[in-house]
């Protein structure tokens, strides 16, 4: 990621992960068709309304768990051999301790959580089954994503995927047989998810062990390593805060639906999984450029840097256009393909006409969360996650007590929440780059500064070391 044409490097570095991103996704859609189709709508809203509480659990232990991955790229960027397996090891500590943790606490409050927020009656039994067992997959789901999150911080973006599309084809295999053979309901849907997540996890990480040396761990390696796991920790725990408030601002839109009722909540559900669908060219570049980021801020190539994120916004906004003119276009056959209660489709393919208006700020909040998080600007991490959350908070009050437009201001809040944190990311990166002078003419100053590049974090571990040996 440090030679080369910056958006030749991104993009097929994202092709894998965006496809990756696609079958996984297939999950989500597989369990919205089938339980939308063979169920009916409030099954389809019991699933729908779990998934904002869901995403708290899942953001707290993936997001401490990304710092190990930036920081090993970081280190794999300043050739550190070393402490790249030290750091794959101390990852895996961070990773499933959180998981563990966030998993049986989850579990736990499912009951309380979905009464909180208001969940409609008919459909709370069922909710609580899929959440349940959804909080019981936290530490299984760590599995895959540790190993993903090494293998692209080293480079590899396309074993991750493999495992994924093997498991995918998998889960809508389950998902027929335990909903529509065995009739286990919303219960069987989650169990293939479930099922399916933990064999991707299992095989990606094995295939890594057996083929990637820096995978091949030695006794040395495996001692715990405070500075590394403190690292990896400052880095991942903003992460963590920033998905925490942007899952808890959901929680509380998903509130705001529940009040409409299950037709709203089924529209609200079927339209979630489609935008999901959407985010995915999104999310697969902020990934690529996390470790294009780190990379190349580790190896002092700081001029790359803003040059990967300028060509990386262009690609993204010209798929902004295309997905604008297909939502306005085929938003009710696009919902009609989950559900097929009229109501529902009409309702939802209105929404998707709203929130396409502001696709392109989407593709800004991912575009430039990557670089920064990829070069460890950890603060900016805490800032986006208090922009969206107020948005999503405040934005339906101001909304609904000012405005008439009832139902709308779900979607409505959706779209200038991502307006609102694109703003506050372009904001925050023009800000960073005055203040690091080395992204502005990186040519000339060649050099990270300390404490903020890998060159920090492996500076700090060769200090502790002469200490010790002193």
């Amino acid at each position: 990621m440090t030679e080369g044409e910056p958006l030749k490097l991104l993009a097929l570095f994202a092709l894998p992960l965006l496809l990756g991103n696609l079958f996984q996704q297939a999950y989500n859609l597989a369990d919205t068709m089938i339980v939308g189709k063979l169920l009916g709508k409030n099954a389809l809203a019991a699933v729908g309304a779990t998934g904002s509480v869901s995403f708290l659990f899942f953001s707290v232990s993936n997001g401490i768990g990304s710092g190990g991955g930036i920081v090993t790229a970081q280190l794999f960027g300043a050739g550190k051999r070393d402490d790249v397996k030290r750091a794959i090891v101390n990852s895996a500590y961070i990773m499933f301790t959180a998981a563990l943790i966030m998993g049986t606490v989850a579990f736990s409050l499912v009951p309380t959580v979905l009464r909180f927020m208001g969940t409609p009656a008919e459909i709370l039994p069922d909710s609580i089954t899929y959440m349940r067992m959804t909080c019981a997959s936290v530490p299984l789901v760590a599995v895959y994503n540790y190993a993903a999150s090494m293998q692209r911080a080293l480079g590899d973006s396309r074993t991750p995927l493999y495992f994924l599309i093997i498991s995918s084809l998998l889960n809508v295999g389950m998902d027929l047989l335990f909903v529509g053979v065995f009739g286990l309901g919303v219960f069987g849907a989650a169990l293939a998810t479930m099922l399916a997540q933990l064999l991707a996890g299992i095989g990606s990480l094995t295939y890594a062990v057996r083929t990637n040396e820096y995978f091949r761990i030695d006794r040395e390696h495996m001692r715990f390593d405070w500075n590394i796991t403190k690292s990896a920790v400052r880095l991942g725990i903003p992460l963590a805060l920033q998905w925490s408030m942007i899952a808890i601002s959901t929680t509380a839109l998903q509130r705001v639906v529940n009040t409409f009722g299950t037709v709203a909540v089924a529209a609200y559900t079927a339209t979630g999984r489609l935008e999901q669908l959407v985010q995915q060219p999104y999310g697969s570049m902020s990934m690529a450029l996390s470790n294009y980021s780190g990379q190349n801020w580790g190896a002092g190539k700081s001029a790359r840097i803003r040059e990967g994120l300028r060509k990386a916004f262009a690609a993204v906004g010209v798929f902004s256009v295309l997905m604008f003119a297909v939502m306005q276009l085929f938003g009710n056959n696009l919902i009609g393909m989950f559900v097929k209660d009229a109501e529902v489709i009409a309702m939802g393919g209105r929404a998707l006409r709203i929130t396409s208006y502001f696709y392109l700020f989407l593709g800004l909040i991912y575009v430039t969360r990557g670089t920064l998080n990829g070069v460890g600007d950890a603060f900016f991490s805490f800032v986006n996650g208090v922009v969206e959350m107020a948005g999503r908070i405040f934005l339906p009050i101001i909304l609904l007590g000012y405005t008439n437009i009832g139902v709308w201001c779900i979607w409505l809040t959706a779209g200038l929440t991502w307006m609102l944190a694109g703003i506050s990311c372009l904001l925050r990166y023009h800000s960073w780059l005055r203040k690091k002078s080395g992204l502005v003419s990186g040519a000339a100053a060649g050099t990270p500064e300390d404490g903020d590049s890998c060159d920090g974090v492996s500076g700090m571990l060769e200090v502790n070391r002469r200490k010790q040996v002193g």
